[in-house]
């Protein structure tokens, strides 16, 4: 009987001790832990695939300390104006049996890795039609809902669970029957280089802000004669605001250490907030994690071959020496990018202004590059008491979903019905908007439309 089973047991025994090794190597950082991954990541993490300790720091984390991972990445997002289910609103106790069916503060409740067969776009994990868990008396509560499938609340471009801010009902109603395109078409103007004398974090006692010129250029031997350098650099906002070239490649002012390669951290000294955005969004993602930057080859957008060999920074957008925000809004992206909606862009109306403007032949602003609607120029916060309005790097922000766009960039130009059903309808998307949305008003509208008309009627008929 032995020998008939010794060749099982020696099987058992040797898959025993390998699993046992290789559980070994993982606790102990000498294997790829990406080999134990239950399943593929989700795009928005796929980055950190042999980066398992970002999210789980010890193997043996329970869920408490893999929330804690997500909150010190995302929480900032997660507080009101931005949220409209921040974490706070599920402490009030009225909500227990509410968090009872669905634990809606946590967000592994929701966002699941390794779950391919269930991942739905941005990572969520739920059944399309779970905002029933809290809200299936909406049909009583609002008449207008009444014949509503809960599958349709976020797919018919209604209701957003986190950022909810441009179809709120008061905002839709406040945006009724305006026009498809606003008198005043105008994108809001940086506020940097006019306003460096306010910004106390700025290094002004190493850079005075005053304009050098090619004679004043501080490299070291050669490269202090190369006049192709020379004159990218003295054209450029740097020369032009006192950023000497020992200001990049020997920030420490000695030139004993000049170093050719200018790493971001150098970039961060004056533009620490821009550094900060980048490293929000899927460009930047890999250096808050202290990874080295993002090879373009992994992404999960179509690319262009001709950009896979090359990784993403500061320099990829921004050329060195002469730092063409111009050139950094269109050109940098269509280097990489080869996506239906990239390819589309030169087509598109939006590009047909966007070269007016480049040619001065339209005023400034009035131009939509890829980097307008992408990286938008928002008010951000300086300190407690001042803000600036700068371009926003984190490529993400307004991404997903899409309606964030709206209020951010949409509707410096465009009404907001003529945005929403823009921004809902998949085929202008692929399209880049280089035809029309449909005539007929959105749904939220129409909704909207119709609460505010039936608000009319019951002040009409019990007037104060």
């Amino acid at each position: 009987m032995w020998k008939s089973n010794q060749s099982y047991w020696l099987a058992w025994l040797f898959l025993s001790l390998s699993l046992a090794v290789g559980l070994y190597d993982q606790l102990n950082g000498s294997t790829d832990p990406s080999l134990f991954m239950p399943g593929p990541l989700s795009d928005g993490h796929h980055q950190f695939t042999d980066q398992c300790e970002i999210c789980h720091a010890h193997p043996f984390d329970g869920s408490e300390a893999i929330e804690q991972r997500c909150v010190e990445c995302h929480g900032e997002t997660r507080v009101k104006p931005h949220d409209s289910h921040p974490k706070s609103k599920f402490d009030d106790p009225r909500n227990a049996d509410l968090l009872a069916k669905i634990d809606a503060s946590s967000c592994m409740t929701c966002h699941q890795e390794h779950k391919t067969a269930i991942t739905l776009k941005d990572g969520f994990t739920q059944p399309v039609d779970f905002c029933a868990h809290c809200h299936a008396n909406i049909g009583e509560e609002r008449p207008s809902h009444a014949d509503m499938a809960f599958s349709s609340c976020k797919d018919a471009g209604c209701h957003n669970f986190h950022n909810n801010r441009a179809i709120y009902t008061d905002f839709l109603i406040k945006h009724l029957d305006e026009k498809d395109l606003l008198d005043k078409r105008r994108v809001k103007a940086r506020e940097f280089a006019g306003i460096l004398e306010e910004l106390m974090e700025y290094p002004h006692d190493d850079y005075p802000v005053e304009a050098l010129t090619s004679d004043d250029a501080d490299a070291p031997g050669q490269m202090n004669t190369d006049p192709h350098l020379q004159r990218s650099w003295a054209a450029s906002s740097h020369a032009k605001s006192g950023v000497n070239c020992s200001a990049c490649h020997s920030p420490d002012n000695s030139n004993s250490d000049w170093s050719d390669t200018v790493p971001y951290t150098v970039c961060q000294n004056c533009h620490h907030l821009e550094v900060e955005r980048f490293q929000g969004g899927r460009h930047g993602m890999r250096w808050s994690a202290g990874l080295p930057d993002m090879p373009i080859r992994e992404a999960r957008l179509p690319m262009r071959q001709t950009a896979l060999h090359q990784t993403v920074n500061c320099h990829s957008c921004h050329n060195a020496h002469d730092y063409d925000s111009q050139y950094a809004a269109v050109d940098a992206c269509v280097q990489c990018h080869a996506d239906q909606h990239t390819q589309a862009y030169e087509q598109s109306p939006h590009a047909r202004l966007w070269a007016a403007e480049r040619e001065n032949s339209a005023p400034p602003g009035s131009g939509v590059s890829c980097a307008t609607c992408h990286m938008p120029r928002i008010a951000f916060d300086m300190n407690d008491w001042a803000s600036r309005i700068m371009v926003d790097h984190n490529q993400s922000a307004n991404l997903s979903p899409n309606t964030k766009m709206a209020r951010t960039v949409c509707l410096h130009c465009h009404g907001l019905d003529f945005t929403l059903k823009a921004l809902a309808d998949s085929q202008q998307i692929l399209n880049n908007f280089a035809t029309r949305p449909k005539p007929e008003e959105h749904p939220s509208m129409q909704l909207a439309r119709r609460d505010h008309e039936r608000y009319l009627r019951e002040i009409n008929a019990n007037p104060p």
